[in-house]
């Protein structure tokens, strides 16, 4: 696997998918290898922009406890990988699509790439960069569940069902990214 075939994966067909799928990764390694050190992105992005932009990134940004908020965010992180694997498992079930927990949590591992890497728009201090950069990363992240479902569920000729389950884990997906940046504006 090229750093190329990973940047290819949102918009690629099934080749980089099923050569994932062949490397038969299994959910520890996915957890240790891919989820935790990408996890620790944004909590360690928001840290510095916390306590080096202030209030000049935006208004009440710089009174809060960073410290405790990316603590909580990087836990709420992992926890959501474990969630969404079992999420994406049970819809592709319930849409009558055969998936493996391996693969399903191989999708969990590899659809928020794009959304751990829009972090590093964090490193400009503009909120309009990061706002771009996180709606850049949803729509990648997006791509990339759809063609995860098509390429790792074994009856998936069906587009529309597809796309339906696409649709259904998306809005989970979106609905636990959001808790999580609630997460970090509530305290």
């Amino acid at each position: 696997m090229t750093i190329s075939q990973l940047f290819h994966l949102p918009f690629s067909g099934n080749g980089v998918w099923l050569e994932l799928k062949r490397r038969n990764l299994s959910i520890p390694f996915l957890a240790w290898v891919v989820v935790v050190p990408m996890s620790l992105l944004p909590p360690v992005m928001l840290y510095y922009a916390g306590t080096h932009y202030g209030d000049a990134f935006l208004s009440g940004f710089a009174d809060k406890e960073w410290r405790f908020i990316t603590t909580i965010l990087f836990l709420a992180e992992l926890l959501t990988f474990f969630v969404m694997g079992w999420l994406i498992r049970a819809v592709l079930d319930g849409n009558k699509m055969e998936i493996s927990y391996q693969d399903a949590y191989l999708l969990a591992a590899v659809a928020p790439i794009p959304l751990w890497l829009s972090s590093l728009a964090l490193l400009v201090p503009s909120l309009a960069v990061c706002v771009v950069a996180v709606a850049v990363g949803m729509f990648l992240s997006c791509a990339l569940i759809y063609g995860g479902v098509r390429s790792l569920c074994q009856r998936s000729e069906n587009d529309v069902v597809a796309m339906s389950a696409t649709y259904t884990i998306m809005a989970a997906s979106v609905l636990a990214w959001g808790v999580l940046m609630a997460t970090v504006w509530a305290f």
